[in-house]
């Protein structure tokens, strides 16, 4: 009896093949999400950066937590007063949880995180939270203003600076700009402080040396914290600007009689987006602990004094709270930073397949 024989052997094609089903849902997902981030690598690099914000968050909150577990002094003691007895103290103890393990309070410290409590002042005996948001807004005016004049005026300046010694030309014009911003760079931010104050309110008195008052008070502090940070953005804009000059791109431009405006606006510019948001995105974290010195030199009342005021009075309640908020800021403007440059500058993401 001869053996059945299909179409396609006849004709020399091999058998067809089938493929195998995935076993469970689960892993027709694993196959769905690995698909999804080979064709778009912005979801490969959002969920690494979260995963890197949600490790950071869990280590600010463990460095706050121990941190003040840690410090000189008992918590029950400073929240009732030297002159409370031992039973308050014990009984103030137990209220506070302080009898508990470490690990316990661990916890318990994250469940008040997740309500919104950031913990009460001994000083004050008000909670953390109001007194930080009736601080914080001050601290941010100081703040946004800055980061305005070092965007406005550092990169400006540091292309102009490229443009006129560029090949060579105004040597003295290089010499001057190095010196001088190689100084304030460097130069801590008391020092800048101290050195508009006696310039500009002792010995020409302009502006008012101290206090929240009005638009003119805010001038030597904002110019104390943004001139090292205008100084260093304009030192790495004008060496970037020299760089990106001699690129053949740029010569290629050139030869093609665009305007020197449309030149820097959308060939040197452009290139220039990623290092400084680089920069500014490290300065950041300076500039918050700055502002603490800024604040407390020209008696700003904002966040800064307040934690020096709270350092002083071992009020580590306060101090915890003010750590955790200054943190979560850092931590929320790299983010922002990272995804910035992540937009502008694609070669800045490390792609998985």
């Amino acid at each position: 009896m001869k053996s059945q024989i299909s179409t396609d052997e006849r004709i020399g094609l091999p058998p067809p093949t089938t493929k195998a089903l995935p076993e469970n849902n689960n892993e027709v997902v694993s196959q769905k999400v690995t698909a999804a981030r080979t064709r778009n690598p912005w979801i490969a690099y959002a969920a690494r950066r979260f995963v890197r914000l949600v490790v950071s968050i869990v280590a600010l909150v463990t460095a706050a937590y121990l941190m003040v577990r840690f410090l000189p002094g008992d918590p029950a003691r400073l929240s009732l007063g030297a002159d409370a007895s031992a039973e308050q103290v014990l009984r103030r103890r137990t209220e506070l949880g302080l009898d508990d393990s470490l690990l316990s309070q661990y916890f318990h410290f994250w469940e008040r995180l997740f309500q919104g409590n950031l913990g009460t002042s001994y000083g004050n005996r008000l909670p953390v939270f109001e007194i930080i948001a009736q601080r914080m807004p001050a601290t941010l005016e100081l703040a946004v203003l800055t980061i305005i004049v070092i965007l406005v005026t550092g990169i400006p300046f540091g292309m102009l600076v490229a443009e006129m010694t560029r090949g060579g030309r105004n040597r003295w014009l290089d010499t001057t700009f190095s010196a001088i911003t190689g100084f304030f760079t460097v130069a801590p931010v008391f020092v800048v402080a101290a050195i508009s104050i006696f310039l500009f309110a002792i010995s020409s008195p302009i502006f008012p040396v101290a206090g929240r008052s009005g638009p003119s008070s805010y001038v030597l502090p904002v110019l104390s914290l943004a001139l090292p940070a205008v100084c260093a953005i304009a030192r790495i804009v004008r060496a970037e600007t020299l760089s990106v000059l001699e690129a053949d791109f740029v010569r290629t431009a050139r030869s093609k009689r665009i305007s020197k405006a449309r030149l820097y606006v959308r060939h040197v510019l452009a290139n220039l987006i990623t290092p400084t948001l680089t920069i500014a995105g490290l300065m950041f974290g300076g500039l918050i602990a700055g502002s603490v010195f800024v604040e407390t030199v020209f008696a700003w009342p904002g966040m800064g004094s307040t934690v020096v005021g709270s350092i002083a009075d071992r009020d580590y309640s306060l101090v915890q709270g003010i750590v955790l908020v200054y943190g979560g800021i850092v931590l929320l403007i790299n983010l922002i930073v990272d995804l910035l440059i992540a937009a502008f500058d694609p070669r800045s993401r490390i792609t998985t397949t």
